[in-house]
């Protein structure tokens, strides 16, 4: 993670959603970009560099899954992507490891807390 503040790519559909999560970025001293669906998270980890990304489970076009499918590709190829974390309502310990398992580093609960996001950020510093 770079010295200067975090800088963490924000992937949900819902516009309160995103205002949300960038608010509290802010709040926690991270800067942020914001896109409302996968194929735009993906055309924008292909073009900047994240620390982390806050990645919502369900969204139309791809969906939170199918742009870890597609980033468990890149990695197979040696690129180098930040650590993700799912963003969901979904946090069943079953959803976990099948997130983890698809290469999520974790999981954030919706909705989006002071806290949560907290927790999600301090398991992305923890990544080297």
């Amino acid at each position: 993670m770079s010295a200067q503040a975090p800088h963490i790519l924000v992937v949900d559909d819902n516009p309160i959603n995103r205002m949300m999560a960038a608010r509290l970025l802010k709040e926690a001293g991270c800067t942020g970009m914001l896109v409302d669906d996968g194929l735009k998270a993906l055309a924008a980890l292909q073009a900047h560099q994240f620390d982390g990304v806050l990645l919502d489970e369900s969204m139309p076009n791809l969906d939170g899954t199918g742009v870890l499918k597609e980033v468990a590709k890149w990695r197979a190829t040696g690129k180098l992507v930040p650590p993700i974390m799912m963003v969901t309502g979904n946090d069943l310990p079953s959803d976990v490891a099948r997130f983890r398992e698809l290469g999520a580093k974790g999981l954030i609960p919706k909705p989006l807390t002071r806290e949560n996001l907290q927790r999600g950020l301090s398991l992305i510093r923890q990544i080297p």
